[in-house]
């Protein structure tokens, strides 16, 4: 197994509030990997004085030991166990209740000799290439469904519109407090000998598919297998300076944190 990663703030000034992680159990066979992009926060109060970095890194870290150590327990399982977990780690000092408490997306695989097990939730994206090159794309669509109502709203009132959707009935959905969030989840899995290779990415990242449109999802998946993580987020964020305005490529903000990890099994 080989793995890469690279990650990148969207802002010198901003903690970066994404996650990233692999994982090989002890005895040797199989591994799991963990992305999570943690939802930034709009200026106001969110009951929590954690912030959404120190939830995603607990989170993130809980769900890889899950899901690396209790090979038993379906993803789904997991993350619902490390939700309440990182909730009773802060749930003493914080209103967990606030619709703006900590959140973030999730990708989660797991692998052994006899299968690929995938869980994603909200909008990062999981890539597997099959042994013959072909890529298949791991998405929850629930918040691209949601934007073309979004867009027959006056401007003023989108933003508020996809918020008040957020971790709603018919809406979308993150990893939040609520374990119950975790049966929301997109999962599945593949024989072993349909994956050769996985890359998680947040969609800061994959601004490089849905907003620059440099290409899709398979294009994506060639880039950070031949020129590397670190040359893909690079290309986003030439995109993005290119047309720092967003005139050409509307966007809620000009750069976001961007990070991918490709593994080869």
């Amino acid at each position: 197994m080989r793995t890469q990663s690279a990650t990148v703030p969207g802002s010198p000034d901003h903690p970066n509030e994404d996650y990233a992680a692999t994982a090989v159990p002890a005895a040797g066979r199989g591994g799991a990997l963990v992305v999570l992009d943690g939802v930034t926060a709009p200026a106001g109060p969110t009951g929590c004085g954690h912030g959404v970095a120190w939830f995603a890194a607990r989170l993130g870290g809980t769900l890889l030991e899950l899901a690396g150590s209790r090979r038993e327990a379906s993803l789904t399982e997991c993350l619902a166990l490390a939700i309440s977990r990182t909730a009773d780690a802060h749930r003493p000092t914080c209103d967990l209740s606030h619709p703006r408490t900590p959140q973030s997306t999730v990708v989660c695989a797991r692998w052994d000799d006899a299968a690929v097990e995938y869980l994603v939730l909200s909008d990062s994206a999981l890539l597997v290439e099959a042994p013959d090159g072909t890529v298949r794309t791991v998405l929850d669509h629930r918040l691209d469904d949601l934007r073309p109502a979004a867009r027959r709203l006056p401007p003023g009132e989108r933003a508020a519109f996809i918020e008040g959707m957020r971790n709603a009935p018919g809406g979308f959905f993150t990893a939040a407090a609520d374990p119950a969030a975790a049966e929301l989840a997109v999962t599945g899995a593949v024989t072993r000998d349909q994956a050769r290779s996985l890359a998680a990415v947040t969609d800061g990242l994959g601004r490089w598919v849905e907003t620059f449109r440099l290409g899709g999802w398979p294009e994506l998946f060639a880039a950070l297998a031949g020129r590397g993580p670190g040359a893909a987020i690079a290309e986003v964020r030439a995109a993005a300076a290119a047309d720092p305005d967003g005139a050409a490529f509307p966007r809620g903000k000009a750069h976001d944190d961007a990070t991918a990890v490709l593994v080869e099994l």
